[in-house]
C-alpha cells in the first residue's frame, strides 16, 4: 500500500525518488548505527526527520537537497501525498524520540527496539507496503466511526 498518485507536478506531493531516499536514510543511519553500537547515529536520523514532522516538506533537508540532485529524476516522477508522509514522519519522529529516551534512561535494549521498528518500517515501505499509510488510511477511514462513538458516549 502507498500513497502514490500519477501527477507529474510536485506542488501537491512528494517525488517517489525522494520519498525512496528519505527511507533509505532512516534503514542505512538505523543500521550504520546498530552496527557501531552508536545510538548517537539514531539521534541524526531523528535530527533529519524532525523539521519534516514538524513543518512540512518545504522544511525537510532531504526535500530540499534531493529536489536538487534528483531534479531529472523527480521530473516526471509519480508523487506521494505529503500528507501521508508527514504523517509517516511523525510516526518515526515519535519513535526515535521513545528510542532517544530509552537510550539517556540506560535501556538500551528498548532504543535499539524502537529504532530498528523504524528502519524495518522504512525497509518494508521500500519494498511496496507503506505500514505508516495504511495506519494513516486506515484512521482515515475510521474517523467517522470514532467521532460518531464518541458522540454518543456523551
Amino acid at each position: 500500500m502507498s500513497a502514490i498518485s500519477n501527477t507529474d507536478s510536485c506542488e501537491d506531493g512528494i517525488p517517489y525518488p525522494i520519498v525512496a531516499v528519505n527511507r533509505g536514510i532512516i534503514v542505512g543511519g538505523v543500521l550504520l548505527a546498530l552496527w557501531t553500537n552508536q545510538p548517537l547515529l539514531t539521534t541524526l536520523v531523528l535530527a533529519l526527520l524532525l523539521p519534516a514532522a514538524l513543518f512540512g516538506r518545504k522544511a525537510s533537508p532531504v526535500f530540499r537537497i534531493g529536489s536538487v540532485l534528483l531534479r531529472e529524476a523527480i521530473a516526471h516522477a509519480p508523487v506521494e501525498d505529503q500528507r501521508v508522509q508527514r504523517f509517516n514522519n511523525i510516526i518515526a519522529v515519535v519513535m526515535l524520540g521513545a528510542a532517544q529516551l530509552a537510550f539517556i534512561l540506560g535501556a538500551a535494549w528498548l532504543g535499539w527496539v524502537f529504532s530498528v521498528a523504524v528502519a524495518f518500517a522504512a525497509l518494508v515501505a521500500l519494498c511496496g507496503f507503506c505500514v505508516g499509510c495504511f495506519l494513516y488510511f486506515q484512521f482515515r477511514i475510521n474517523r467517522s466511526r470514532l467521532v460518531r462513538a464518541g458522540a454518543r458516549g456523551k
